[in-house]
């Protein structure tokens, strides 16, 4: 096997500076679960709570409702959130995506994700 190049050293040690500059942030957003929440915004019902089971693979194990409806979110590496409806505009919170949701669906109803085609 090849010695390793110093252009190799330097990538993995970036690597390495990277991830141990990351990890106490992920930690301490991982500390716990975010607040449960049932509210009126804006004319909309808007509920968070964890999900069993651990929920969708993005979601970090916490749903969103718009109406009854399931707001897709994401949780991004920082512990930022951002939702399927406003995708670019991460938040701190999932009760914050949710009310970005409603901001950004201006009345809409918000559709099943995936959204199924008519028949």
């Amino acid at each position: 096997m090849p010695e390793p190049t110093r252009r190799h050293a330097l990538a993995a040690a970036a690597a390495v500076a990277a991830t141990v500059a990351v990890a106490p942030q992920a930690a301490a957003h991982d500390h716990h679960s975010p607040d449960t929440f049932d509210e009126v915004y804006k004319g909309r019902r808007i509920q968070g709570r964890p999900a069993a089971g651990g929920g969708h693979h993005h979601g970090a194990g916490y749903a969103v409702f718009i109406d009854g409806v399931e707001l897709h979110l994401m949780r991004n590496a920082d512990g930022s959130w951002i939702s399927v409806v406003s995708h670019y505009d991460p938040v701190p919170t999932p009760k914050a995506a949710a009310r970005a949701a409603v901001d950004e669906l201006q009345g809409a109803a918000l559709l099943p994700f995936p959204a199924s085609p008519a028949n």
